[in-house]
């Protein structure tokens, strides 16, 4: 491996740059999309909140609460405590992209009642998970520091343990890309938005959708570089 001024070049350091960037890009993009059509007031003039509790009676469900909670776009489905939280840009705004966000929690709130198999996998998991993406990096410093198959054995746990963190965000993508098109149906249905309102709520729910497949390729991309790193260790030593 080549040095430059000094200090080494690690050339895998370019996946972490790539996967930044791309992480970045998507974001960006939410918050552009969210705030164009956070000034389009939705006709029905109902607020994130309201159109939340109707798509939930709607569907039958009477037993989750809907609360509000600071921040913005922090807005989620908590399927241990059945509560749907809205965010300060969600729960008492009437617009757009309001109402698309609460609709899309909505959407998993639905996934939980009909037992959606993605959602109770990605639930199961997360424990795991986050386990995994904790004590993975530990496992793979500790690692470096012991030679031939003890060093090797902790380094290849520590990869095992963040492809774990990898899988919780490919298993996360087909949930959220079923809870968006399950949000879309249901504010026609209702007729909460109109048709051309809709228009508007897909393109904030798709760049929304877009920050977890930036999510998943970055998690994927820094498994990659622990692999290209570490995976040719055992040949070494």
């Amino acid at each position: 491996m080549p040095y430059y001024y000094g200090y080494y070049f690690d050339p895998t350091y370019f996946l972490v740059i790539v996967g930044a960037v791309i992480c970045l890009l998507a974001s960006a993009r939410v918050k552009t999309t969210f705030n164009r059509y956070d000034r389009v007031r939705s006709m029905s003039g109902m607020t994130g909140a309201q159109a939340a509790e109707k798509i939930l009676r709607s569907a039958g469900i009477y037993d989750v609460s809907v609360q509000h909670i600071s921040g913005s776009l922090t807005d989620h489905y908590d399927p241990r405590s059945k509560v749907l939280r809205l965010s300060d840009s969600t729960y008492a705004s009437n617009s757009v992209a309001a109402v698309g966000v609460a609709a899309h929690e909505c959407g998993h709130a639905i996934q939980h009642q009909q037992s959606y198999a993605p959602l109770a996998i990605r639930s199961a998991i997360v424990p795991v998970a986050n386990f995994g993406s904790t004590i993975a990096w530990p496992l793979i410093l500790i690692g470096l520091f012991f030679t031939s198959s003890t060093g090797s054995l902790l380094i290849n746990l520590g990869i095992l343990c963040f492809s774990l963190a990898v899988l919780f965000q490919l298993v996360t993508l087909p949930v959220e890309f079923n809870a968006s098109r399950r949000a879309v149906r249901i504010l026609g249905q209702t007729g909460i938005l109109g048709e051309e309102e809709l228009r508007g709520t897909r393109k904030v729910l798709g760049a929304a959708a877009l920050t977890y497949v930036a999510s998943a390729a970055s998690a994927i991309l820094q498994l990659l570089r622990l692999v290209l790193l570490f995976g040719g260790r055992d040949r070494d030593d």
